[in-house]
Parts: C-alpha cells; sequence; structure tokens
C-alpha cells in the first residue's frame, strides 16, 4: 500500500475542478480581454469563478483578486498594508514567529526598507493570543498579519477575536489561511479580517492560481505592472483554468467541509494516539485546536531526513514540515519557536490528509512508523547517548 500523507504541501487536484478545467486549455482558450466572443466567454467564465469563490467565502465578488499563488497574495496584502501605512508615518508591522516564509521573509525586506516588525512568540502549542497583539500594537502600527492555521503543526489561530482587537484599534488585519480554507469554517462576515489569503492546490485545486480577498475600502497596491487586469491590481493575463478550477474545488470543499472534517477528525486522533504509545514521541501543536488533517510528531533520537526516506520506502509520503523549506538542513522555525531544541526538533514528522485518506491508510502508517522509529534509533549514538543518560 502507498499512502499519500502529504496533503499540506499539495493536494491532488480534483476531478470536478479537472473537468471544470479541461475546455479552457483547448476548446474556450480567449483571452478574457478580447472583445471577440472567444474573449467573452473567457470574461464570463472570469466573471461566474469570482462570484463562485465570494460565495464560498462569504464575500463580494468586487472583493476578489485572482493571483498566481497564495505567497503572491501574502505579498500583495503585506505590502499594500506596509506602503500605504508609510504615508501616515505608520512603519510598524506585527507578526508571529511561526508564519510562512512568504510572510516572514516579505517582513524582512520591509525590515531592510525601514518598517519596523514585531514578532510575537507564541506557546508550546503554538497558540498568539489577542491579549499579545493588543499590547504589541502602537500608534504607529500599520499592519498585523496572523495566519488562521499553522502549516506545520497544524494550531488554529483565535483568528476572530485578534481582528476584533485590530478593528478597535484601527489596524488593518491580514490572515494567511492557506492552510485553513476548505478544511476549516471561513466566513469573512464572522471573521472579521480585512484581507485574506488563500492557495488553489492546498484544497484539490491546480497549482499555480490563489486568491486574495481584500475588504472593501481597504487599499489595495499592485506588485505586477501592465495591463488592467484584476481591476488595476493584478497585470497580466488571467490564468482562466486555474481560476475556474480553484474556484470549482473551494465551492466543493465547503459543501463538504463539516462531514469531512468530521471524519478527518476521527482519523487524526487515532493516529495521534497510536504514534504516541512511541516512547519520547512529542505531539508538537495544539491537541485539539488544530486542523482535522494535520498530525506533526517528534522522536528524539534520530533525524528526520532519514525518517522520511525509510517510511518512503514503506509506501508512506510525508515531510518534516513546510515542502517550501524542504532542502534547508535546519531545523522548523516554526518547532523552535514552540520550545523545543535543535536536536528534537530535526526528528519531526507531519503526516497530513485529504478527503481521499481512509482508515485503512491510517493503519498502515502505523503498522510502519513504530518500526522504522526504532529502527534508526538503534543505530544512532544520539538514541544511544539519551539511554545511557537515562541509565545513568
Amino acid at each position: 500500500m502507498t499512502v499519500y500523507a502529504d496533503n499540506a504541501a499539495t493536494t491532488r487536484c480534483g476531478k470536478a475542478a479537472l473537468n471544470a478545467m479541461l475546455p479552457f486549455f483547448h476548446k474556450e482558450f480567449g483571452n478574457p480581454s478580447s472583445l471577440h466572443s472567444y474573449g467573452q466567454k473567457a470574461s464570463a467564465a472570469l466573471q461566474t469563478a469570482r462570484e463562485s469563490v465570494a460565495r464560498s467565502l462569504g464575500a463580494s465578488p468586487q472583493e476578489i483578486y485572482f493571483t498566481g499563488s497564495g505567497s503572491e497574495s501574502d505579498n500583495q496584502a503585506i505590502r499594500s498594508a506596509a506602503l500605504t501605512g508609510a504615508k501616515k508615518n505608520k512603519r510598524h508591522l506585527i507578526t508571529s514567529a511561526i508564519e510562512h516564509h512568504a510572510v516572514l521573509h516579505t517582513l524582512n525586506q520591509l525590515k531592510r526598507e525601514g518598517f519596523e516588525v514585531t514578532i510575537l512568540p507564541v506557546d508550546k502549542d503554538g497558540l498568539v493570543t489577542p491579549e499579545q497583539v493588543a499590547d504589541a500594537i502602537r500608534m504607529d502600527s500599520a499592519l498585523v498579519t496572523i495566519m488562521t492555521a499553522n502549516n506545520e503543526v497544524g494550531t488554529i489561530e483565535p483568528v476572530a477575536e485578534i481582528a476584533k482587537v485590530c478593528k478597535e484599534k484601527g489596524v488593518i488585519f491580514h490572515t494567511d489561511a492557506v492552510q485553513a480554507a476548505g478544511h476549516i469554517p471561513l466566513d469573512i462576515k464572522t471573521l472579521g479580517a480585512d484581507m485574506l489569503s488563500l492557495s488553489g492546490h492546498k484544497l484539490h485545486g491546480p497549482k499555480g492560481v490563489g486568491v486574495l480577498w481584500c475588504r472593501k475600502g481597504v487599499p489595495l497596491l499592485s506588485l505586477i505592472n501592465g495591463g488592467g487586469q484584476e481591476r488595476m491590481r493584478r497585470a497580466g493575463t488571467e490564468n482562466i483554468p486555474g481560476i475556474v478550477g480553484l474556484a470549482v474545488a473551494l465551492e466543493e470543499a465547503v459543501a463538504e467541509l463539516n462531514e469531512v472534517g468530521a471524519r478527518l477528525t476521527v482519523l487524526r486522533d487515532k493516529l495521534i494516539a497510536g504514534l504516541s504509545q512511541i516512547e519520547r514521541s512529542r505531539l508538537n501543536g495544539h491537541p485539539t485546536k488544530r486542523l482535522p488533517g494535520n498530525v506533526n510528531f517528534c522522536f528524539e533520537g534520530i533525524e528526520g531526513e532519514s525518517l522520511l526516506l525509510l517510511l518512503d520506502q514503506k509506501g508512506v509520503c510525508a515531510s518534516s514540515g513546510s515542502a517550501c523549506t524542504s532542502g534547508s538542513l535546519d531545523p522548523s522555525h516554526v518547532l523552535l519557536a514552540l520550545g523545543l531544541p535543535h536536536e528534537i526538533a530535526h526528528g519531526s514528522l507531519r503526516l497530513s490528509f485529504s478527503r481521499e485518506t481512509t482508515e485503512a491508510e491510517i493503519d498502515h502508517i502505523l503498522s510502519v512508523a513504530p518500526p522504522v522509529v526504532n529502527y534508526l534509533r538503534s543505530i544512532s549514538p544520539v538514541w544511544e547517548s539519551i539511554q545511557a543518560t537515562r541509565r545513568s
């Protein structure tokens, strides 16, 4: 059996999304900016997709902007708020220590451009509190950006409460909802944010397309200059197949969200209970306030890369953290922010599920993971040192 358990990195494109996309690669190939019939058919598909995404989020179609990825959406939201704030001498930005690198690296660049950035610590479960945000906001604060749910450890943040704090203090609030969209309820009206990012390939849509929702009245600047697409906010011919696929995938995910979420929560908790039986294992992230399809563990005495390679040989495709940093030998910044020492953070394993995940696949993971951990420990001098310390 082969188990794909890396859905936080990317999901398989769903059949409904794929079928909706196919005509726009060949038959309906027009440019939506063209005035002839081919162009107008593409333009109509673009508008239909915009309306669909808006319905799925409880938003207005005029607030939906299509981008090339969740990372681009994050960049545009953050830079828009920062540069707009700078015109009013507001150059202070606030985030958390566990954000995706699309957020952290953008803020680092803005720091080099003269902005001040406050990075809030998280507790051992990865939570940021509204009180922390309130204490950090200053008269010159232009933006707070806190993710809806963490991509590595699955912790769900209290974004509605944080949004309320930001509104009371008159500060723009952006949330990276790339991991949350299509997996937990997201309604713009109750969420209270000013801007929100999501990506198609995290919810059984295609790669290469994202969404930035921007509340009406919140300034949005263009990162890409050229034509007048996306109401002058994102130049470049729209990716109609990708946009259509994303809209269908999001609509499908929202329709079955409660049913799939409940089933995955049961499977998630079964896997957590099983892996917790391994000696000196640690669940990372909040035990209950976490995404239905996320399980993240650390196992002392072993190295994460070896664990992944041996699991792959046993038919389990997993990761040690964010796919965007898979080439790095450094331990996860998220796990370090949770307070884990380097030597433990190096032995992390992220297992992430989708609506396609079955109980038989969970059983397979539980049958192969403990022996792999035990084998790696049997040849690990680090584990031998741990055992010797315990004996002494």
